[in-house]
């Protein structure tokens, strides 16, 4: 038999909860403009488990979802009862979760952060965060949205 880390954790109200096993598949601080807003806060930072790797254990979550401005789809589940936003699942990372950093239980932070990435809109007044890699926005950016609505602009009389 073996051990197997299971990190567990949930929402502020306590009516979800989940767990992780293993290790995470990468660890990130993001300080794209949407992490900002749905973090309320100068970054987001999600750890990516495979999906086996992750079981809801009790609760239920609502979900909010869009389309990024790289054209990939982005959906966030959070507590339907507290709001506290505890995954998210990327187009881009198939297969994978995104667990809110915050909200693993006690020692919440015992995990490395391996990629920082936008760091282009990193606030003036947040400091150095070690990992791995850094960049200015991430490997599949591609502002396609904003590219066509800036068009839609020029275009229009």
């Amino acid at each position: 038999m073996t051990n197997t880390i299971i990190h567990k954790g949930g929402c502020a109200c306590g009516k979800v909860r989940y767990e992780v096993k293993g290790n995470p598949e990468v660890t990130a601080v993001c300080h794209c403009r949407y992490c900002q807003l749905r973090s309320g806060s100068a970054f987001g930072t999600l750890v990516y488990f495979s999906e086996e790797n992750f079981k809801l254990v009790f609760g239920q979550c609502s979900s909010f979802e869009f389309v990024s401005e790289s054209g990939n789809s982005w959906k966030n589940q959070f507590c339907k009862h507290c709001a506290t936003t505890l995954t998210s699942r990327l187009e881009v990372r198939p297969n994978e979760v995104g667990v809110a950093g915050g909200t693993f239980d006690p020692p919440t932070f015992w995990y490395n952060i391996t990629a920082e990435v936008f760091t282009r809109t990193k606030a003036h007044f947040v400091g150095k965060i070690p990992s791995e890699r850094k960049s200015k926005t991430i490997h599949y950016y591609s502002p396609k949205i904003i590219e066509e609505i800036g068009k839609k602009i020029i275009e229009e009389p």
